[in-house]
């Protein structure tokens, strides 16, 4: 068992000796027996029948490690590999040094290849890795952690593929327990949980634990998700697309975030098209500064002090990405990466929304688009003859030449300027207008 003093390693070594009836373990942690709660937990688990041996080992060095398998005997060989051992250093990809990278890669890829080669002549029927959904739906902050993890569910397909024994298990969140999770702050737990994740017990991982050990699969998912929050998020078009399954989402709602990255400007704009101006700042004050309590955990609203700046109570970079992703699916408004620095308090945000939401010519989109669902419905449901139809379509494509010729006209565009724009383009002008174009960094 790898990674051994950490809580996970602790909890699984109990759990291997009075569960699966393990009696001899060779616990590895890089201080070894000196580690914080090693002698502790050396009595435990004698205490319950179990032969423990500790090593003080870098898994990822790969000569050290060699040096503690050959240390064991042959009269009782090694049968199964646990790799519990992780690291967090989460933040935004543009602060992301090497140094970051290795830190977080190093105890995942490195030490894992060292147990694969090492071991793989051994006659082995367990080798588990502890992986993490961050790899399987990505997590804000943590491409490092993500990319690492991915790494495991990889490794484990590939000794599949080679008939040997693996299974990555990318946990979800724990409790109590500690895990990954325990270096994690009230505000970042908090924020998992609007995501959709709830956390583990213990007795409901060792539960799953168990569940995986007798599956064929090499890649699992143990992980607690909330179906309320996770429909909290399909509303406003934050939910991560291997989770659309599992909630309904409006069908007018989902199109519009499929075709525009953002949901409900339309709507929003249509309920306050119709306030005072005063009335209007009103509304959308309430609205930012209930998003920033969300965002930040607190009560509700009425905590959030307009006035005072977005890094005096408390937001960071993850915290400001969140705040953006949701204003931006609330407002349908594609948002700049540095709104919260941009604009740095309630009052100033509201100032920039209101001349986003209302430019000239904004307020007519929404009477215009609900003409264009009437219309809709009503090609949805007639049956004209072939001749009818015929001449319906010319008639749609009619307008919308028009009205692409209209736009054209209004841009000081050309169709032949375009054309040869295009022609002469580069791979990379033409990747950077797609990304100009559909907010892709």
């Amino acid at each position: 068992v790898t990674g051994a003093s950490g809580s996970l390693g602790g909890l699984f070594a109990r759990h291997l000796v009075t569960e699966h009836g393990v009696r001899r373990l060779l616990l590895v942690s890089r201080r070894g027996v000196s580690a914080e709660g090693a002698a502790g937990l050396s009595a435990e688990l004698a205490g319950l029948g179990a032969e423990v041996v500790w090593a003080a080992c870098d898994v990822a060095d790969r000569a050290a490690l060699a040096a503690v398998l050959a240390g064991i005997s042959a009269e009782h060989p090694l049968t199964a590999v646990v790799h519990t051992a992780g690291v967090l250093d989460d933040g935004v990809v543009g602060s992301l040094t090497a140094g970051r990278l290795s830190a977080v890669l190093r105890p995942k890829v490195d030490a894992a290849w060292n147990l694969h080669e090492l071991t793989r002549e051994m006659d082995l029927s367990a080798f588990v890795l502890f992986s993490s959904a961050a790899g399987v739906f990505g997590g804000a902050g943590q491409a490092n952690y993500a990319a690492g993890n991915v790494f495991l569910d990889a490794l484990a397909a590939h000794r599949r593929a080679q008939g040997l024994p693996a299974t990555s298990l990318a946990w979800g969140l724990w409790s109590e327990v500690g895990g990954m999770g325990g270096t994690l702050d009230a505000g970042e737990v908090s924020r998992l949980g609007r995501g959709g994740v709830e956390a583990l017990t213990a007795a409901e991982g060792v539960a799953l634990f168990d569940a995986a050990m007798a599956a064929e699969e090499p890649l699992l998912v143990p992980v607690k998700l909330d179906l309320a929050a996770l429909r909290a998020q399909a509303g406003i078009g934050m939910i991560p697309p291997l989770l659309t399954g599992l909630v309904r989402t409006p069908a007018r709602r989902a199109a519009a975030t499929t075709a525009t990255g953002t949901d409900g400007g339309a709507e929003l704009r249509e309920r306050l098209t119709g306030l005072a101006p005063a009335a209007r700042d009103e509304a959308l004050l309430e609205l930012v500064c209930s998003y920033v309590a969300g965002v930040l955990g607190f009560a509700g609203p009425e905590a959030v002090d307009p006035v005072r700046s977005f890094s005096e109570v408390g937001f960071d970079s993850l915290t400001a990405v969140e705040l953006r992703n949701r204003l931006g699916g609330a407002t349908g408004v594609r948002l700049p990466a540095t709104l919260v620095f941009d604009y740095p308090t309630p009052t100033a945000l509201v100032e920039y929304l209101r001349d986003e939401l209302w430019q000239d010519g904004a307020a007519a989109v929404p009477p215009l688009l609900a003409e264009l669902d009437r219309l809709e419905k009503t090609l949805v449901t007639s049956s004209p003859d072939d001749a009818g139809r015929d001449r319906i379509t010319e008639r749609l494509q009619a307008l919308l030449a028009a009205w692409s010729e209209a736009g054209a006209l209004a841009t000081g565009s050309d169709g032949a300027d375009v054309a040869e724009a295009l022609e002469s383009a580069t791979d990379d002008d033409l990747f950077d207008f797609i990304g100009k174009e559909f907010g892709i960094s």
